[in-house]
């Protein structure tokens, strides 16, 4: 019995298991074969068309969502798929504070890229 066949030439957004992370993966829902869910996409990249699918085995499924069409940027542009929808952002102090947090790590993060690194490939050091 096929699980997902509701899910069939809709854009689908699948988050699945392969060995220990987890892939994103997005496209066209084309085929459901009772074991595996089958997507497709459609690319322009360097004026070919190019097409990729791929099966994802049921087990490997992780969550399945399905996503609103993207409108085309521009021709020959790949469309950027949205993510699923989302509940409404916070209030702007938060966003305020989370920019603070942003220019904060990135200061630290430049003085540490500005810091002399402890090693030096000019002289390794020696061995016996």
């Amino acid at each position: 019995m096929a699980r997902y066949s509701a899910f069939l030439g809709r854009r689908v957004e699948v988050h699945y298991r392969a060995g220990d992370i987890l892939l994103p993966a997005s496209g066209t829902f084309v085929a459901d074969s009772g074991r595996s869910i089958f997507l497709e996409q459609h690319l322009m990249q360097h004026g070919q068309q190019k097409n990729f699918r791929w099966e994802i085995p049921y087990q490997y499924i992780v969550r399945l969502e399905e996503v609103s069409d993207p409108p085309l940027a521009g021709k020959g542009e790949i469309p950027v798929p949205k993510g699923p929808k989302r509940a409404k952002s916070a209030p702007a102090r938060d966003d305020d504070k989370a920019a603070e947090v942003r220019k904060s790590s990135a200061a630290s993060a430049g003085a540490a890229v500005d810091a002399t690194p402890e090693f030096s490939v000019d002289n390794p050091p020696k061995t016996a």
